[in-house]
């Protein structure tokens, strides 16, 4: 099997702030994978947070190039071989993981859920994410998003309330907050709670993602769910986080990809927490390669590419917040001339 990569640049089309930073341009790359005349696609959207940078990320791609072999169905082995060259660069793994999924879909002309056994009716509603900023403008930003029954809502600051109270006075659309660990457990506390009387879902990764006694004490202390993302990277965090949460969010970004994606579903169920998809700021084909497993899971956040302005893929659409899945081979996903 033959790897190339190129860079994919990601231009907002407003610049996206949540509590830790802005975002304005996501430089991610795209992979091909070529076996046999056939081409599978997939996406790498590094994060700094996770240790992903452009640079090491392609530079990790390039290794990864050595250990595909011939067999794009043997998807557990080249992955265990991924492992082994390098541990960590879950992006990148995460690319290579699509397009070989890409691939298999496309020699078998079966499109990934139909693969994986799973019924495309069941696939879930996904948000849209109203960035921080004045309350005028969220609010502004939420009428606009009349279109979509769930938004979620970035949080993390001294005026939470005002926003989220400005949002529900033109939007009755079900809302989540997410405040990407940028409270102290106090002040979580005492957001939530007030922010509870506007009806709010559930409250995304509250409080440091390493704090497990605060997100202990947290969820005995408000009366809305507690759904972790920063919190839960790996397989190895969820026994960890049994008691503490209510649920985890997963992304194909953070874990390594759609194999590594199913097995925490999985693992999540045996422990009884609810599951989240989400995702980073990507283009249609990563987001679409995550909602082929939507039918899986309880919640979706799947909007990155909604929020870009340059989409060079076409997959996955949304109506009136319902992800349909495409019915092409593989992915499903055509890319743009």
């Amino acid at each position: 099997m033959q790897l190339e990569t190129r860079p994919l640049q990601l231009r907002l089309s407003t610049p996206f702030r949540i509590s830790r930073g802005v975002e304005e341009v996501a430089d991610n790359l795209l992979v091909t994978i070529t076996h046999d005349g056939l081409s599978g696609y997939g996406e790498a959207a590094p994060s700094a947070y996770y240790g992903d940078t452009f640079a090491t990320t392609r530079a990790c791609l390039e290794r990864f190039a050595e250990e595909l072999g011939d067999d794009p169905f043997l998807i557990e082995d080249i992955l265990a071989r991924l492992d082994q060259a390098i541990g960590r660069s879950p992006a990148a793994k995460a690319a290579i993981d699509m397009a070989l999924y890409d691939l298999v879909g496309k020699r078998l002309n079966l499109p990934l859920y139909r693969l994986l056994g799973l019924n495309p009716e069941r696939s879930a509603l996904t948000s849209f994410t109203i960035g921080l900023d004045t309350p005028e403008r969220m609010a502004e930003k939420a009428a606009r998003a009349r279109d979509y029954p769930i938004l979620k809502i970035k949080v993390g600051t001294r005026q939470d309330v005002e926003n989220v109270r400005a949002i529900r006075a033109v939007s009755q659309a079900t809302l989540r907050v997410d405040a990407n660990a940028g409270w102290t457990v106090k002040e979580a506390i005492r957001t939530i709670n007030a922010l509870a009387e506007y009806g709010i879902e559930f409250v995304e990764q509250p409080i440091a993602p390493g704090d497990l006694e605060g997100l202990r004490l947290l969820r005995q202390q408000v009366p809305v769910p507690i759904i972790v993302d920063e919190s839960c990277v790996s397989l190895e965090d969820i026994p960890r986080l049994v008691g503490c949460v209510d649920g985890i969010n997963i992304k194909l970004m953070k874990c390594g990809g759609i194999n590594r994606a199913l097995k925490l579903i999985h693992a999540a169920r045996a422990h009884h927490l609810q599951v989240m998809l989400g995702c980073m700021i990507e283009s249609s084909l990563a987001i679409t390669a995550a909602a082929h497993l939507t039918p899986l899971v309880d919640y979706a956040d799947l909007d990155g590419n909604l929020l870009v302005g340059n989409d060079p893929c076409s997959g996955v659409r949304v109506v009136q917040g319902k992800l349909v899945l495409p019915e092409a081979p593989g992915l499903g996903v055509t890319l743009r001339a």
